[in-house]
């Protein structure tokens, strides 16, 4: 059984990507149980072993995908003790930190925890370690992000553009004040160009991780200038349900054959969508027996199959789009 904690928007898509690639037992839960039987109701016809369940109840699963508003630390450790693997889908820094703290706690009782499975990161990872291979080395690692999920996912863009920004700098790790360093980014169309600037994201941190040979990294958000003069004020204006068309870019620059070369891949669709597919496939990928090894990781890491990630990924309806030079 695979579990779903949160039926937000992205619990909502991890849903539905389970539901048509893998006719498997689902249990979904949320803090309201009346939106967790409306998501199961939906569901049903695709899937009939999709049912909403209580808390207690996910503990009985062989993975759970926390898909619920931050932070995830208490409730991965809470699973991991009991013997559930975990699927987060966190994109806050602390957050992260603290879940890569609990990798002796999984490996203790068996089980796996994956970090950052969403756009970005999470998606991102998996691209960059696709680009990596047209390379003879990779040295440098720029994430830019447009649009968000839920309203969860909106309070935590804009939380990252008041917050410090983290990047790794020739061996060092710098701090910067988020919502500085404005870069005009280009993702696929229909999304265009937009101004991104650093944020307080975890891109640079998990990509380090799994690329211990990087130089550089860095990861932007795009912002408009309202986005930044309210950023350390209280957000004014509700989110609203889900974001609109979303972007991801990743740039990745190396060496191969000698000389310098630079490689642009970039992902235009709603960001909770990207999330919860590639949240979806990785539970699944666990559920399977593809991933078993214990303790923490994170998406984009040699041990794990990612390129079987990436390409069911894919074929889950996510397009990757190469930028070519004219």
């Amino acid at each position: 059984m695979i579990g779903i904690f949160g039926a937000g928007v992205v619990g909502s898509r991890v849903a539905e990507s389970l539901s048509v690639e893998l006719q498997t037992s689902i249990a979904v839960y949320d803090s309201s149980q009346i939106v967790a039987q409306r998501l199961a109701r939906r569901l049903s016809e695709t899937n009939a072993l999709i049912k909403a369940t209580s808390r207690s109840e996910l503990h009985r699963a062989k993975v759970v995908v926390l898909a619920g508003p931050l932070p995830h630390t208490p409730v991965a450790r809470e699973f991991l003790e009991t013997g559930v693997s975990v699927v987060s889908t966190s994109d806050d820094i602390a957050d992260c930190l603290n879940l890569l703290s609990l990798s002796d706690l999984a490996t203790e009782n068996k089980v796996t925890l994956i970090i950052g499975a969403a756009s970005s990161p999470g998606m991102s990872g998996l691209l960059v370690r696709n680009l990596s291979k047209a390379f003879d080395s990779v040295d440098e690692v720029h994430i830019a992000l447009h649009g968000t999920g839920g309203p969860a996912c909106a309070r935590q863009h804009h939380r990252a553009l008041s917050g410090q920004s983290i990047g790794w700098h020739d061996g060092e790790w710098l701090r910067r004040p988020a919502g500085s360093g404005r870069e005009l980014c280009w993702f696929p169309e229909p999304v265009g160009a937009y101004d991104c600037y650093r944020g307080e994201l975890p891109d640079p941190l998990l990509i380090k991780r799994a690329f211990p040979e990087l130089v550089r990294v860095t990861a932007r958000v795009s912002a408009t200038r309202r986005d930044r003069v309210f950023a350390r004020m209280p957000m004014l204006i509700p989110p609203r349900a889900e974001g609109g068309m979303g972007g991801l870019r990743v740039e990745v620059r190396g060496t191969k054959n000698g000389e310098r070369v630079v490689d642009v891949v970039g992902v235009a669709e709603r960001v909770g969508q990207v999330a919860g597919v590639v949240s979806g496939c990785v539970a699944r990928s666990i559920g399977a027996g593809e991933i078993s090894q214990p303790g923490a990781f994170v998406l984009g890491e040699l041990s794990l199959p990612n390129e079987v990630l990436l390409s069911r990924v894919l074929a889950c309806g996510v397009q990757a789009h190469s930028f070519v030079r004219a």
